[in-house]
């Protein structure tokens, strides 16, 4: 034993130690440096880049690193470039961990949802600003234990770098046992110190993990996570469960203030006053200009040639059975999609092309919908999960708009308090309702002032006892504010409520539109009738001759 501990305290072994360390950063700084631009490569639309990244994880994953150290050390030289036995080393593992590094990398971006990608993209994010405020702080949180295993990995295979001569702690363990012929007792002190130096990366790990644990309480310590799982720290919160302020449940208030009774609903009254609305719309600016849209996904045609028009103020909604083009329409409006013939124009301005007719980069139409002011909420909300609901709407504000975070938190708070939801501001998308969670991407999409609102479904993915939240604040919206909107629905009875026009779609092309009380009771064609039989429309329908 007295061997033991002054061998584990030997200033030669301790010197090896400094060395390790040395190698071992070389090789992970470095690794996560080509690791990040392996990446890139492999993501790239770049076909020759992507099969370069891929060739070269394929060669240095399939070769020992002990090959590769020599190679470094030795044939570089025969070109002019020599290295110490160090660099040599460092070089070697870099050039080893960076296609292992690359797929943490690639997997943690690929990881998070797309439909947040789509979400950024329609409030006009640009790439950088995807990647920088929604993509990176998620992909991290995912790949910290790949991370903290990749740099135990790393440390360890630090030790063949004695195969050209480094002096780190596994050759001069060996170059000690070897004049001293005690084996055992160096070589456990040997481990010893590298076990030291792995649970000091697995605690650096836990820490990080801790700091990004978005759910973590105060009472809770970090470096209890070791004899912890996630099970034994408390189940997460489900979707449903109310938020708690010191131990009592915090009673939900009435949705936009003064909530609608269930029995009453907000509506555009009398026909009478329909048809004057509508006469009054038909001598408004053209806000939406849709003109023989075609768009395919492989040999499956979407739109077919479809053309549409919104004016200022009009409220249309998009009827139709799956797979009639409702979706797409409303992402081709907002080039979340490309087509392949004609044209989209908002406020005059065709969507995705200069004035000159140029096709503009995706960071030029990321700006352009910002300019254009064309707000989308998605089926599936499209919450960016890692923010609060506060940040949801106050973020893209301060991240496109350039508002300063004093006035966009101001507009948050004040937008989540028309739609009932004041009390939740600090909650996590996955700690609120589906229902809250389509009523903060309302007030998200609602933040930046938009001309025109797009709605995709926004009701589909509800349990059916949430869809009448959600609707009455579309309702009071398309009331009160006079928003142009656009709404992809099923919802039948909604629709008649609220839209001034319906327009159905069937196989990618407009077959009837026309007010919402006449196209809902008198329909003219009788694919329009089939579908409101089957969606058991409330009023009766007239069958066409």
């Amino acid at each position: 034993m007295n061997l033991f501990l002054h061998y584990l305290s030997l200033d030669y072994l301790l010197q090896g130690i400094l060395l390790t360390l040395e190698i071992t950063g070389l090789g992970l700084v470095g690794g996560l440096f080509f690791g990040m631009i392996l990446a890139s490569m492999q993501m790239s639309r770049q076909r020759w880049l992507s099969g370069f990244a891929r060739t070269y994880a394929v060669i240095f994953r399939g070769t020992p690193l002990i090959l590769q150290m020599v190679f470094v050390y030795d044939a570089l030289p025969h070109i002019g470039l020599k290295l110490s036995a160090l660099a040599a080393g460092g070089l070697a593992l870099a050039a080893n961990e960076a296609p292992f590094i690359a797929e943490i990398l690639r997997s943690g971006v690929l990881g998070v949802d797309r439909g947040q990608l789509a979400a950024g993209q329609a409030l006009g994010m640009s790439s950088s600003v995807l990647m920088r405020r929604i993509i990176a702080p998620q992909a991290v949180r995912t790949m910290i234990p790949a991370f903290g295993n990749e740099s135990v990995s790393a440390l360890k295979n630090s030790s063949l770098a004695s195969i050209i001569s480094v002096q780190e702690l596994t050759l001069r363990s060996t170059q000690l046992a070897s004049s001293t012929f005690d084996f055992f007792s160096i070589f456990f002190a040997s481990g010893v110190l590298y076990l030291l130096l792995t649970s000091a990366i697995g605690g650096l790990q836990l820490l990080a993990e801790f700091s990004l644990d978005l759910d973590r309480t105060p009472s809770q310590h970090p470096f209890l996570l070791w004899f912890s799982g996630i099970f034994s720290k408390g189940l997460k919160r489900s979707s449903s469960e109310p938020d708690r302020a010191n131990g009592n449940v915090v009673a939900e208030p009435a949705a936009l203030g003064e909530r609608v009774a269930s029995s009453s609903v907000v509506t555009l009254a009398s026909r009478k006053e329909r048809a004057a609305r509508s006469a009054e719309l038909s001598q408004g600016k053209i806000m939406v200009q849709v003109q023989g849209l075609s768009k395919r996904f492989g040999k499956q045609a979407v739109l077919s040639g479809l053309d549409l028009t919104v004016r200022t103020g009009e409220v249309v909604a998009l009827l139709g059975p799956s797979g009639s083009g409702k979706s797409t329409l409303l992402r081709c409006i907002n080039r979340l999609e490309e087509w392949e013939d004609g044209a989209v124009r908002i406020c005059g301005r065709r969507v995705g092309y200069t004035e000159g007719g140029l096709v503009l980069t995706p960071t030029e139409v990321a700006k352009q919908r910002a300019t254009l002011g064309v707000g989308m909420v998605f089926q599936q909300f499209n919450l960016f999960s890692h923010l609060t609901a506060l940040e949801n709407v106050a973020g893209p504000l301060r991240w496109v708009h350039g508002m300063s975070e004093a006035q966009a938190h101001q507009r948050a708070q004040e937008l989540l308090e028309r739609v009932g939801l004041g009390h939740r501001v600090n909650a996590l998308p996955r700690h609120l309702s589906g229902g809250q969670q389509q009523r903060v991407a309302i007030a998200r999409a609602l933040a930046p002032r938009p001309s025109v609102l797009l709605l995709d479904e926004p009701t589909s993915a509800l349990d059916p006892e949430l869809v009448n939240e959600v609707l009455e604040v579309i309702q009071k919206l398309a009331v009160e504010d006079g928003l142009t909107m656009i709404i992809s629905t099923h919802q039948v009875r909604f629709a008649k409520e609220i839209a001034d026009r319906v327009v159905f779609l069937s196989n990618g092309i407009v077959t009837e539109e026309g007010p919402a009380d006449e196209v809902l009771t008198r329909p003219k064609h009788p694919l329009t009738a089939r579908f409101l039989r089957v969606m058991g429309a409330d009023a009766p329908v007239a069958i066409p001759a």
